[in-house]
């Protein structure tokens, strides 16, 4: 379970909506790289977390077309990538680094879209 300091903090910084659809109530926060069942703490950290709705969720783990558009936007991450591959934003329509610390920062579109 990911503690309540953790969880503020990415709310915050995620101003509380789906990076997906902006929803702001069906939402919880989502591993990018999965914790497993039982799964190492290791991979709560603040740049491996993001808000996503209950629907994305739900579309992410059961559909692998949209697993593989979770994965081109950085919602998801395969087992190879690190924690620093940006994430779209697709209400706002950019690129962010999530960032250790709890803060994101803008950033270009990654080489493999464009």
């Amino acid at each position: 379970m990911i503690s309540k300091p953790m969880r503020d903090k990415v709310l915050k910084r995620d101003d509380g909506q789906c990076w997906h659809c902006g929803e702001t109530e069906a939402i919880s926060i989502q591993h990018r790289a999965n914790r497993g069942m039982g799964g190492s703490k290791l991979r709560d950290r603040l740049d491996n977390l993001m808000v996503l709705c209950s629907a994305m969720n739900l579309a992410i783990e059961s559909d692998s077309v949209q697993a593989g558009y979770a994965r081109d936007y950085g919602w998801k991450l395969n087992s190879w990538d690190d924690y620093s591959k940006p994430v779209f934003d697709n209400q706002r329509g950019k690129w962010f680094n999530l960032n250790l610390d709890g803060s994101k920062s803008e950033t270009e579109a990654p080489s493999y879209l464009i």
